[in-house]
């Protein structure tokens, strides 16, 4: 895991201002940091995931945080909870009428911030 300092130094770096608002609120709460850590890498090592990746990956109910954007090939069959840093739109669309919800990391962080019921996905 990240230290706080490494992933402030990383932050300055970030010009989406939503993206820095998610870092610091992510950092300020340690049940977070890990979180945060992940979204101050560069981009490209960001992940990026299917609705039929995480349909594959996640189980009926459960919460999950992809430290990326919800891409919308595939379709989810279970409803679950996808909390993410972007979506596209047709994901958005997809995933709402699934029954699921589709929430920002940011949100949920304001939400959760014991971050319970929450599982990262890693690949």
């Amino acid at each position: 895991m990240k230290s706080i300092t490494k992933i402030s130094k990383q932050e300055k770096r970030k010009t989406n201002s939503s993206l820095v608002e998610t870092i610091r609120l992510a950092k300020k709460n340690k049940n977070w940091l890990e979180v945060a850590g992940m979204l101050s890498t560069p981009r490209r090592n960001r992940m990026n995931l299917n609705l039929s990746d995480i349909d594959k990956l996640v189980k009926e109910g459960e919460k999950v945080v992809v430290v990326g954007k919800v891409l919308s090939q595939g379709d989810v069959s279970k409803k679950v909870k996808v909390v993410a840093i972007a979506f596209s739109e047709s994901a958005k669309e997809k995933l709402l009428n699934s029954k699921s919800e589709a929430i920002y990391i940011k949100d949920e962080i304001k939400k959760n911030p014991d971050a319970k019921g929450i599982r990262v996905i890693k690949q």
